[in-house]
């Protein structure tokens, strides 16, 4: 078993297990459960197509999206503790070719919150995001563009969180930490995500590796808000900003994400995410060949088997 199966496998294990265990009375008092709020919820989307003598064209191929959201929460006194972590895999199987990734992406938060005044807190927050497999520019190329840990970002900052309820948090942070780690030597010669690159003489020899890790200090503001719109639709959305004060404070690093999740019934479920990022410290080819930073979208759309467990009902 390789690290990216036991990171994965440690991760979901913490996750559905406290939410297991939260939900077994003849081991922890009624007063303690009260103290917790956890959720857990589980999807699989699978979709296949074959095509014969039809008309318009196609290609047999089949795909699936996995992916898990838990939240868990703790509220005792003036003491919130709240950690996240959102986790997805997917893929589509041309009949013809090798397996092509879709979505794949590890993020967990966790922050610590002592309140002040109602609704005011100072908070302690840490972050990780990264990926698990290989990924390429275009399904053409044989040199991947990004791996698990290349990028790795670790997030660690210090500010004041606004919570005036459970579905809205924002948090503003004048001492953040962004550190970026690039464990893979190719792409960090090449400089890539932000990472110096190497150094080579006249000759083209190496003279100097590139960086496998980059610090920045910086101001971090993120927003955090969850409403059930109708019934069976519920929406989820995040957005974050960052800042380094030392190089280009004006070039604002920014991740947004909306999710919006339609409950058919108890087992079926679909769901729309839509992500943005932008990162002046990544550089991004366009079709016309053009290198810079670019703003990134991704928009994932699933119906299929989810499942979830908690210890609290759903708002309706």
């Amino acid at each position: 078993m390789n690290f990216k199966q036991i990171t994965l496998i440690g991760l979901l294990s913490i996750f559905s297990f406290s939410t297991l265990n939260a939900q077994d009375d003849s081991e922890v008092s009624p007063d303690e459960i009260s103290k917790w709020k956890l959720e857990s919820k589980y999807a699989l989307n699978l979709t296949q197509s074959t095509f014969t003598n039809w008309a318009s064209g196609g290609r047999n191929n089949i795909s699936g999206l996995g992916f898990i959201n838990a939240f868990a929460e703790y509220k005792s006194g003036r003491i919130r503790w709240a950690s996240t972590l959102s986790t997805g895999l997917g893929g589509v199987q041309y009949f013809d070719e090798e397996i092509e990734k879709t979505d794949d992406v590890l993020d967990l938060q966790s922050t610590i919150s002592y309140g002040l005044k109602d609704p005011w807190f100072i908070s302690l927050l840490g972050g990780f995001r990264t990926q698990y497999l290989n990924g390429y520019a275009s399904p053409e190329d044989s040199l991947r563009s990004s791996t698990f840990m290349a990028p790795g970002y670790v997030n660690i900052s210090l500010g004041i969180e606004y919570i005036p309820n459970d579905n809205l948090k924002l948090l503003l942070s004048p001492l953040s930490g962004k550190f970026t780690f690039v464990q893979d030597q190719v792409l960090a010669n090449a400089g890539a995500f932000g990472v110096e690159p190497a150094e080579y003489n006249s000759l083209g020899d190496l003279v100097n590796p590139g960086e496998n890790f980059r610090a920045e200090l910086g101001a971090y503001f993120r927003v955090i808000y969850k409403k059930q719109l109708m019934e069976n639709i519920g929406m989820r959305s995040r957005l974050e900003f960052f800042s380094n004060y030392m190089e280009n404070p004006q070039n604002l690093d920014v991740n947004g994400e909306l999710i919006l999740d339609f409950k058919v019934n108890e087992w079926f479920s679909a769901n729309l995410q839509l992500n943005m990022i932008y990162d002046d410290d990544i550089d991004i080819e366009d079709r016309n060949g053009n290198v810079g930073p670019r703003t990134q979208f991704k928009q994932v759309i699933g119906l299929g088997i989810a499942y979830r467990m908690a210890n609290f009902k759903e708002e309706k």
